[in-house]
């Protein structure tokens, strides 16, 4: 979570001198540069027909959609604002495993899933002065990452960390491809002062994902989870020390309530089990 909170920050003072497509442009091809290194390092195919299942076709689709909007929000939006949002992303993803692969959520997760989505609110502040546009980057990026994520339950267990890792970050290189469609910046060269941010950004990410992966894949669920919320620590630390944002009471009321929320959810998933609302 650490790594993950820190490439945010290297993406977002890359933003400043570098075209977004270019950043996503480079900082896929890094990755996935560095992951079919470590792929061919332990003898794995990086091809083979299970990545063309309809699992991992829609893992990329909404790949590319979380990655965009995300690098947008956290790129245009205070980075702390973007870290509290994409917290949101668990709850999310249980509520789409209760829609669309019919797990069971009671009435108590059901409202805690409520009330995760009115933290989000709550820090969006859609009536206030103060909402802008670009708060809502981050809301399609969560929502982006969450559909990715339940496409990742359905994809083929045999694909390995590497292989995950190397078609994730392929997306991001297509997702930079799309958004020079739209984005009206020349991409320029990389200076000397930028190629640190860039190759620690691949770095950051690469460790993160891998790291993030492993955990995911060989600890208990109910014991990994709870620490990924540790990134709105990290993503908030950052965003006040290094861009000198301020966190109001509405913000840590609606991270408050996204990380209870959350939390909940969770215990009431490993205290019930999965068949059980």
């Amino acid at each position: 979570m650490a790594c993950f909170a820190l490439e945010d920050v290297l993406i977002k003072a890359l933003a400043a001198a570098l075209p977004i497509a270019q950043i996503l442009i480079l900082f896929g091809a890094g990755g996935a540069l560095m992951f079919a290194i470590l792929a061919r390092a332990r003898d794995e195919r990086l091809y083979s027909p299970q990545v063309l299942y309809r699992p991992m076709r829609i893992r990329v689709v909404f790949e590319i959609l979380g990655r965009l909007f995300y690098v947008l929000a956290i790129a245009l939006a205070p980075l702390s604002s973007a870290t509290a949002i994409l917290q949101a992303t668990p709850i999310v993803v249980v509520a789409g495993a209760a829609i669309f692969f019919g797990e069971i959520v009671g009435w108590r997760r059901w409202a805690a899933i409520c009330v995760g989505l009115i933290g989000v609110l709550i820090i969006l502040r859609p009536t206030s002065d103060s909402f802008t546009i670009y708060s809502v980057l981050a809301v399609l990026g969560m929502l982006g990452f969450a559909g990715r994520d339940l496409a990742s339950r359905a994809a083929p267990a045999s694909l390995s960390t590497s292989i995950l890792g190397l078609y994730g970050f392929l997306s991001v290189i297509v997702a930079g491809g799309l958004f020079t469609l739209y984005e009206d910046r020349p991409f320029g060269m990389i200076t000397f002062d930028e190629a640190p941010y860039v190759l620690g950004a691949v770095i950051c990410g690469v460790v993160a994902y891998g790291s993030l992966m492993n955990a995911m894949r060989t600890g208990e669920v109910s014991t990994v989870t709870p620490f990924r919320y540790t990134r709105l620590l990290f993503g908030l630390a950052c965003g006040v020390i290094l861009f000198h944002e301020t966190i109001d009471l509405p913000m840590m009321v609606g991270c408050g309530l996204i990380v209870v929320s959350g939390l909940y959810i969770m215990w009431r998933g490993t205290r019930l089990g999965p068949a059980t609302p």
